[in-house]
């Protein structure tokens, strides 16, 4: 049995994993986390995801809610989850994280930290979006350059990245599989005479609004004919489901850095 940890156990997200976790085989919720001063703390994680009591207090020590448990489930954001991977390392807990906005220095502190401990590190852990990735991958080696590449993404109007962590990664595995660098060939804002569209370049538009969970479309545009591959998510129950998936295969894995598609066997 893997026992799990949640950050962010009073939270939406963090409610969601819980509720995931209990309905998962092979992992049990040993421990949750909240931060210091939050008005829950004390109250049974279960309780307060609205699962039941599962007789895990929320705490506001890290290092107490990971006492008993194997790997920590960590939705936050690129600085408090490079502070929980710190703590995993040192308490040498597995960790399995779906926070997105790292810089390219937060990824190379994360690597670091995976040296020590199994590390799953995610922008999307929901089964259909990285299916997803795998057809990107596909569809961009058999269209080639002779498609121009768009990708819109939308979020609900909470969310603090833009273009999500998910856009970001289908961006770069086209232009991985196109022979291209992402970081320069991504084009984020088109306004007044800007010219023609260069043939390269991989467009990223972002909307913001409402409630919207999430929904990503890739187009690959050519003379006469257009692709699109969208992923619409419904709720946030998927990117649980897979969080505590992830969290059950890291069982036996050594330390590394690690991502859904090695999860899912998709590389």
């Amino acid at each position: 049995m893997i026992k799990i940890a949640v950050t962010g156990a009073a939270g939406r997200m963090g409610g969601r994993i819980i509720t995931a976790v209990k309905e998962t085989e092979g992992v049990e919720l040993t421990g949750a986390v909240e931060r210091a001063g939050h008005p829950l703390i004390g109250q049974d994680a279960g309780s307060v995801a609205g699962c039941g009591p599962l007789g895990v207090p929320i705490l506001d020590s890290l290092d107490g809610a990971l006492a008993d448990a194997d790997v920590l489930i960590d939705f936050t954001f690129p600085e408090v989850t490079l502070h929980n991977a710190e703590v995993c390392a040192r308490l040498g807990k597995k960790l399995v994280t779906g926070s997105t906005g790292f810089t390219s220095e937060q990824r190379e502190q994360m690597k670091r930290h995976a040296a020590a401990v199994p590390v799953v590190m995610a922008p999307n852990m929901s089964v259909g979006v990285n299916a997803c990735f795998k057809l990107l991958k596909e569809a961009a080696r058999i269209l080639g350059d002779g498609f121009d590449v768009e990708i819109v993404e939308l979020h609900h109007n909470k969310k603090k990245d833009s273009p999500s962590g998910t856009a970001v990664r289908m961006g770069q595995i086209v232009a991985e599989e196109l022979g291209r660098d992402y970081d320069k060939v991504a084009n984020f804002h088109r306004e007044g005479m800007c010219g023609e569209r260069t043939h390269e370049e991989i467009g990223m538009q972002t909307v913001r609004g409402g409630d919207i969970v999430g929904e990503h479309t890739v187009y690959f545009i050519g003379m006469g004919e257009r692709i699109e591959i969208t992923h619409r998510a419904m709720s946030r129950d998927m990117f649980a489901r897979g969080a505590a998936r992830a969290a059950a295969w890291t069982g036996d894995k050594g330390a590394g850095l690690y991502d859904m598609q090695d999860v899912l066997g998709l590389k």
